[in-house]
């Protein structure tokens, strides 16, 4: 299966297998319609179809063509599907720890329900938070490097119990042969020159976020006396990045209101941010904000938009910017499982509550049908652990015959569980994204 789009002046033919992007022209790209997966045609065919162009022009590309795909870099078919009998319960690797469910903004698009995740305000113990480690000791067997990412609500409302986590994990890395590399994801309104220096000290990646310009950012991430927060927490953001040497991005969010986002990409550059994400939005389509099938004609063009002005950004050699969405690797890629299975969400990696509870992502916390056990008694639910095990783009609907599978393995499984009612049927909106993005991420690593 081969994928044919033209983007900022390139013709471009990604080889769905093997991954293989190639440059055409115009006669390639034509001739191409005439082969498949399953059909080489005969030269006097292809050229009683292609008469528009000289002979000696058809025969150079069809020569082309066939040495490509005796190469297999074109119309290749990989059985990948072998490799799901070997898709096991995997040892836990990452765990997002729900510091706080509370937080200080009250973001109206918050898939967390402003933080609470529909329950009651509450902050991590550090009994908790010690069983956690515990946990993931014991279940990543063994596995070195475990991640654990500091996640709310707002984190740095419970910041001391963060500290203590930390200083306990790494008490426990030598003795077990681990080694643990920490996140944070803030909202920075409470960020100080000490939380700052342990953040950039202990913490191998921040997440900061913020939506970008001041009037898009402040329409619907508001404090709780109502008013914005741009202006408390540029400053703060800046002085972290200001001495970083580690991982960061700025991540925002787009809504029907800033359609226009790259505006939003270039204004957070523009401040002096480089690790930049702006995503859209997914939320109920009966909600103001949401963004809807009705708004993809236009978010595309604003994403070929983008594509063009990082291009000419680059060309121009202007401050360095890398949008998270746009990042892809031509050279190497992810290895068979990763591709047909992509998220780990309920083996890999699992999400704990401020009551232990452990959740299969940070996305599910809350859906009580998908709590899988607590970290004093363990993993109980293991049905759902299975169920996580066998999803893939085999079991996904409509996956197995859709160019992108391999790239967005089937989508969040979150997200389809709430907005299709199926973690098996993906969330057609956001699919309809990832392939856009993906499209632009090609067409822009061609261009360097």
């Amino acid at each position: 299966m081969i994928r044919k789009f033209t983007q900022n002046g390139y013709y471009i033919v990604l080889d769905i297998d093997s991954g293989a992007v190639h440059l055409a022209d115009k006669i390639m790209y034509d001739m191409l319609d005439f082969f498949s997966d399953n059909c080489v045609p005969e030269f006097e065919q292809i050229e009683n179809k292609m008469n528009t162009y000289e002979k000696c022009e058809i025969k150079e590309c069809y020569d082309e063509i066939l040495q490509l795909i005796s190469e297999k870099s074109l119309f290749t078919t990989t059985d990948y599907e072998q490799y799901t009998d070997k898709l096991k319960t995997s040892p836990v690797k990452a765990m997002c720890l729900h510091i706080a469910h509370d937080c200080n903004l009250k973001c109206e698009y918050c898939f967390a329900s402003k933080g609470n995740f529909g329950g009651t305000p509450m902050l991590m113990s550090y009994d908790i938070g010690r069983k956690a480690i515990d946990f993931i000791i014991e279940n990543s067997h063994n596995r070195k490097n475990i991640e654990i990412d500091f996640f709310g609500g707002e984190p740095l409302m419970n910041f001391n119990v963060v500290k203590q986590i930390v200083e306990y994990a790494r008490s426990r890395e030598e003795e077990h042969g681990k080694l643990f590399r920490f996140t944070i994801t803030t909202n920075g309104l409470l960020l100080t020159d000490d939380k700052i220096e342990y953040i950039n000290k202990e913490m191998s990646n921040v997440v900061l976020s913020i939506d970008g310009r001041k009037e898009i950012n402040d329409r619907l991430r508001t404090k709780k006396n109502g008013k914005g927060c741009y202006d408390d927490i540029v400053p703060k953001y800046l002085k972290l990045i200001k001495n970083r040497t580690t991982d960061y991005y700025v991540r925002g969010t787009f809504t029907k209101y800033n359609l226009d986002f790259s505006e939003d990409v270039f204004h957070l550059n523009d401040l002096g941010f480089e690790q930049i994400s702006v995503e859209p939005v997914v939320s109920d389509k009966r909600l103001d904000y949401s963004i809807n099938e009705s708004d993809l004609p236009a978010i595309f063009e604003e994403y070929e938009t983008l594509t063009k002005r990082l291009s000419e950004h680059r060309k121009a050699g202007k401050r360095h910017l890398n949008f998270f969405h746009f990042m892809i690797d031509l050279d190497h890629g992810s290895c068979a499982i990763k591709r047909i299975k992509g998220c780990g969400c309920g083996n890999e990696y699992v999400a704990v509550t401020p009551e232990g509870d452990i959740y299969p992502c940070h996305q599910f916390v809350g859906m009580d049908e998908w709590k899988m056990g607590t970290v004093d008694s363990g993993i109980t639910r293991q049905d759902i652990r299975e169920s996580f095990q066998n999803t893939n783009i085999y079991t996904k609907k409509g996956c197995r015959d859709c160019w992108a599978k391999f790239w967005c393995s089937g989508g969040c499984n979150a997200n389809n569980y709430q907005y299709e009612g199926d973690v098996l049927t993906p969330h057609k909106l956001s699919c309809e994204l990832q392939k856009k993005r993906l499209e632009c991420a090609i067409a822009l690593a061609a261009d360097r």
